[in-house]
């Protein structure tokens, strides 16, 4: 069976993205890689919210410490961006490096993220980046395909998975 590690941004958006990859024949571990999160409470809650979910569909979370400097070095420059601006793209790139380098450290086949799911993210973006930093292991999906981020909606809704109404950066809670 062919190995998967999924970058998760939050437990809300992991559901959907988790049973496609199980149903389509895959191992799958969940990597809760954000140190674009802020505050600290907010990152604790959304790490809190995956680990449930993970837990619900028999996944196992692996998490880096939280390290949000590392983060902020990266995307500070670009602090006064719009949402979905270069900032975003700096973000889904350093998240998805650390991604590409936790499979190949794990011995994993394939990584990929839930990012796509969502339909205020740019699918066609996050999954070029993916494909550039590793065309041979990136998994490009669009998970919001097929009623993706709807069905991750109902689920977070019957199980009580806290959603949160931010992207995670402190410039998005503007």
């Amino acid at each position: 069976m062919k190995k998967v590690l999924l970058h998760i941004c939050c437990g809300v958006c992991a559901f959907a993205c988790i049973n496609y990859l199980k149903e389509a024949g895959f191992y799958v571990e969940g990597f809760f890689c954000n140190p674009n999160i802020m505050p600290n409470e907010e990152y604790i809650k959304r790490k809190d919210a995956a680990e449930k979910v993970c837990g619900i569909t028999s996944v196992k979370l692996n998490a880096p410490i939280y390290a949000p400097g590392n983060w902020d070095t990266v995307c500070s420059i670009y602090s006064n961006e719009p949402e979905g601006g270069r900032r975003c793209d700096l973000c889904y790139e350093f998240r998805l490096k650390e991604t590409f380098h936790k499979a190949m450290e794990l011995g994993f086949d394939f990584f990929t993220t839930t990012l796509s799911v969502s339909p205020h993210k740019k699918s066609k973006i996050i999954n070029e980046i993916g494909i550039k930093i590793a065309p041979a292991y990136f998994m490009a999906i669009d998970f919001k395909k097929n009623d993706g981020f709807k069905k991750t909606m109902e689920f977070a809704k019957t199980n009580n998975i806290y959603r949160q109404n931010y992207c995670g950066c402190a410039y998005s809670i503007r």
